[in-house]
């Protein structure tokens, strides 16, 4: 009895074993194949039928097998492109490069030396996240217009690059522009450097007019809260930045509003050489008093000349 039943026990178990294996898609049993060629095949079938999650595997279970034989260099021209297409650029871009690297002779090279640079610029973020990738894809794209001035793809890469520009010249924008919003005197002063800053690195910004703009306002704003002894030299640099801006921008809609700036900054210079000179009297009247010199004097300076 006890033989019986383990015979029927194996008997199943064998049904069932071969009902598992019947099961298989066609997938796995392609994958599990040592036939190479025949595995090729089906990963191309599946690379052309959109497929390409199946295709990417069975291209990269056969690079090794492919290695220095005629058909390696259309193994690594699917893998990279699969990758594309799963939208993995990070993995894409190296697969192009590696091909433009592996076969500098190929047709395919400018093709592939242009898409590893194209999925830096399709993996570049929005403006105000870390721009590392964004200046890797304009570092990349002009690699190629050098390597392939007269492509046609030149003209597209110019384009894209200009786009990324754009990109890292609102982020420098917005950066400036976060310093003046933060409304603190130390503030002003830095978005005074960082607008001068994205003026001369992006001469040609479409933002030059409100830059400019901002650049009078946090000057009146960083002079009106220095000490006064401070105020006239910088209610001056003011005053230039506005006689820049009303060249540049004569029919300006900030005029009106850049105007009442200049003329408080000027009663402000006034009203600050009043009394740094009434400061100065009452300095002197104290050391002729005390017959010496005012000990703290140096020491309120040069803690003036950090305001």
């Amino acid at each position: 009895m006890f033989l019986k039943n383990h015979v029927f026990s194996l008997i199943v178990g064998i049904f069932l074993l071969a009902g598992l294996s019947s099961c298989k898609s066609k997938f796995e049993k392609v994958r599990a194949s040592n036939n190479i060629q025949m595995k090729y095949q089906e990963a191309v079938k599946y690379y052309e039928k959109g497929k390409y999650s199946k295709a990417l595997t069975l291209f990269e279970d056969l690079v090794t097998r492919y290695r220095g034989t005629a058909e390696a260099e259309d193994l690594y021209y699917y893998t990279a492109y699969s990758s594309y297409r799963l939208k993995d650029y990070i993995s894409a871009r190296y697969h192009f490069k590696q091909f433009a690297d592996k076969y500098p002779n190929s047709q395919r090279a400018e093709e592939c030396r242009f898409m590893s640079a194209y999925c830096f610029y399709l993996d570049s973020p929005r403006s105000n996240l870390d721009q590392e990738n964004t200046r890797k894809a304009i570092e990349q794209l002009q690699l190629f217009v050098n390597l392939y001035p007269e492509s046609e793809k030149a003209e597209e890469a110019g384009t894209l690059i200009q786009d990324l520009r754009e990109k890292l010249e609102k982020k420098a924008f917005d950066n400036a522009k976060l310093y003046f919003n933060m409304g603190l005197p130390d503030d002003y002063r830095a978005a005074v450097i960082a607008l001068e800053n994205v003026l001369k690195v992006y001469p040609d910004t479409k933002h030059s007019e409100e830059i400019e703009y901002l650049l009078v306002k946090s000057q009146y704003l960083f002079a009106d809260n220095s000490l006064p002894r401070r105020q006239e030299e910088r209610f001056n640099q003011m005053l230039d930045y506005y006689e820049t801006f009303s060249e540049h921008y004569p029919e300006s809609k900030y005029n009106n509003e850049l105007k009442s700036l200049r003329s408080s900054a000027e009663r402000k210079i006034t009203t600050a050489i009043k009394i740094v000179e009434a400061d100065e009297k009452a300095r002197k009247k104290y050391e002729e008093e005390l017959g010496v010199s005012n000990p703290g004097t140096a020491a309120e300076t040069a803690k003036e000349n950090e305001q």
